[in-house]
């Protein structure tokens, strides 16, 4: 009896390490202490790191491997020849041009660059202990072979010493881009490639995404006075002075981040506001004219007013500073910050929402875009609309004409279905008919056109929680979001991890709906099938057309004006959603996921019916809805 219950306590405590193992997955810990100076007349940077590197794994580490990103942009480098070989594919876009595939920003341009135009990093050595380790270059991957391997839980101390020449804007880094910004510095120091419970993740870089180590950052740049920096972080020295050869020092200090960008120009412009006591927000902008000041002071007021909102739906924001800075070809996510190339408040909403999915959440970008384009682009969708129906029209920085054209914008927007996700869905549906199609699971360097990998990372994407919506009710999607947030924040979650905070928030089995919408292209399609006549009844058979099953909400219509929501759940849920809004709701039995037609009756008789029609929501993302509706002749 003693023995069984020894065996019964020892299983229990393994059960419970077991669990907590998974529920705290481990992290790398990093601290980076960076000195570097550029000099602003030959783009040149000469820099330091001082690198305390933990290894919380099980595993025993003989290797690290570190990004040089900037080798990226020289002719010939594997971001060149994919983009050339991209450039060969031919698309028709929504005009029915003729288009080629490749990433408009980068094109055959890194083919073009000069000598003293390229971007490279070397590293002239890395020592651990006072002994130098052992280098192998490859491209934009460098692996070191330690003379001493990293035992688990153990600790390496690294100097690593590198120069880096700054590359004419290609893509995100870079200098003298379009806006006549003069550094913009991403990916721009010798990185720590991230090691994590599936080994190391060496992706060559091609311009795609980032992935990172999470750790503290103690940043000091040098460069001429006259430039202004902005930057990740916190500024540590804000009344330094230049010294005598008229080089200013700028320290900066972030933690539990996993990136550090910084930008400077000789003619920044800089506009800056405590939001409240842990939180301050900072504008940076190529001074120009009245109109640009009046644009960019809208950002942060825009951004003061939606800061509560986005927190409220998606979780606080940790960090006590947060920068939008103009130095970017688009827009790009960055710890603390984000390089724009404008004003515009889509784009604002956008970057900073990554700050949730990209950064506070550390996704791994490469495997899963996904779960950060895709659900900052819903994010994004939601921000703007609640700023658009709030906040726009008190905006004191933008003209009446303006103000009148959100208004309109935003009446319009009521007419399309599904409303705040519209756009989202639209680029979807374009994809799932184009026949580029590939799963998202695809790796985010891999797919075969920079079409099928942009609408999948960020419609698609963003389109799975408008689905997610529609399967276990907005209201619940929106827990789940709040819940993902605190459970994995700060932890690298999977697909499966936010599936599995779905399930235990809803009640409701997912693992098939990631299955059909993730790993495969299999298409959601319903139509209605037939209509008879029954005892007093009118019986409707549903047709599943798609390869993709799903619950149904089906809206019958009355001449006498009620209505009836027939609920039809899905067996692989094993659970049905909560009644979602007023109104007279009939569950039926569950349709198997096997069945091609179902088949459900009314409590009307058929010359009761003035319509019928599966998901009156719009929140289905259905290929082709011309089969959804019926009106009933009278």
């Amino acid at each position: 009896m003693l023995n069984k219950i020894a065996s019964f306590v020892a299983l229990f405590i393994m059960s419970v390490f077991v669990s907590n193992a998974q529920a705290d997955r481990w992290q790398q810990h990093i601290e980076y202490t960076i000195k570097a100076s550029l000099d602003v007349n030959t783009n040149l940077i000469n820099g330091s790191e001082e690198i305390v590197y933990n290894n919380n794994s099980t595993d025993t580490l003989k290797k690290v491997y570190f990004h040089l990103y900037w080798n990226a942009f020289q002719p010939n480098s594997a971001m060149d020849i994919r983009s050339l070989e991209l450039g060969k594919t031919m698309l028709t876009n929504r005009r029915g041009d003729q288009v080629a595939d490749w990433d408009a920003r980068v094109k055959d341009r890194i083919q073009n660059l000069k000598p003293e135009e390229i971007g490279f990093q070397r590293v002239g050595y890395i020592l651990i202990g006072g002994k130098a380790q052992k280098l192998i270059e490859h491209e934009t991957i460098l692996e070191v072979q330690l003379t001493q391997p990293i035992a688990p839980k153990g600790t390496a101390s690294m100097v690593v010493v590198f120069q880096a020449q700054v590359p004419k804007q290609i893509r995100r880094s870079g200098r003298d881009n379009a806006e006549g910004v003069r550094y913009s510095m991403s990916q721009w120091y010798p990185k720590m490639v991230e090691y994590d419970y599936q080994g190391w993740n060496t992706n060559p870089y091609i311009a795609r995404e980032f992935y990172g180590v999470w750790g503290n950052y103690d940043v000091t740049l040098q460069l001429d006075k006259s430039y202004l920096v902005a930057a990740t972080g916190v500024l540590q020295n804000p009344n330094e002075s230049a010294n005598t050869q008229g080089i200013k020092t700028w320290n900066f200090k972030g933690s539990n981040i996993h990136d550090f960008v910084w930008a400077a120009d000789n003619h920044y412009k800089q506009l800056s506001k405590k939001v409240r006591p842990n939180l301050t927000l900072n504008v940076y902008y190529k001074e120009k004219d009245a109109s640009a000041d009046s644009a960019w002071a809208n950002v942060l007021w825009a951004a003061e007013k939606m800061i509560p909102i986005m927190e409220k739906k998606f979780g606080a924001y940790p960090y006590p500073q947060y920068s939008f800075i103009q130095g970017g070809d688009g827009g790009m996510e960055y710890a603390m910050a984000t390089l724009l190339k404008g004003p515009g408040l889509g784009t604002v909403f956008h970057e900073w929402m990554h700050s949730w999915y990209q950064h506070i959440m550390g996704t791994n970008e490469s495997l899963f875009p996904w779960m950060d384009e895709g659900f900052t682009s819903f994010a994004e969708a939601a921000v703007s609309s609640q700023y658009n129906q709030t906040y726009a029209a008190q905006s004191p920085y933008i003209s009446e004409r303006e103000k009148a054209q959100i208004v309109a914008n935003t009446e319009k927007a009521k007419t399309q279905l599904p409303l705040v996700q519209y756009g989202n869905y639209m680029g979807y549906l374009a994809l799932a008919k184009s026949g580029l199609e590939e799963p998202m699971s695809t790796h985010s360097d891999h797919y075969n056109t920079n079409y099928a990998y942009s609408s999948a990372a960020y419609s698609k994407g963003a389109t799975f929680l408008g689905l997610l919506g529609y399967v276990i009710g907005d209201s619940v999607r929106d827990k789940v979001l709040l819940n993902y947030y605190n459970t994995w924040k700060f932890k690298h979650p999977n697909a499966n991890d936010f599936i599995r905070v779905a399930e235990k928030t809803s009640g409701i089995q997912l693992e098939w709906l990631k299955e059909y919408w993730v790993n495969s292209t299999k298409t959601i399609d319903f139509g209605l099938n037939d209509i008879q006549a029954g005892t007093n009844t009118a019986i409707i058979s549903i047709q599943r057309i798609g390869k993709m099953p799903a619950p149904l909400d089906i809206l019958v219509t009355y001449k006498d004006g009620t209505t009836e929501m027939h609920y039809i759940p899905l067996d692989l849920m094993l659970a049905n959603k909560a009644a979602e809004g007023k109104g007279n709701r009939i569950v039926h039995p569950e349709c198997k996921w096997v069945q091609p037609t179902y088949t459900f009756e009314t409590t009307k008789p058929l010359s009761a019916l003035k319509s019928i029609e599966i998901d009156p929501s719009y929140r289905l993302p259905d290929v082709n809805r011309s089969n959804n509706k019926l009106e009933i002749p009278n």
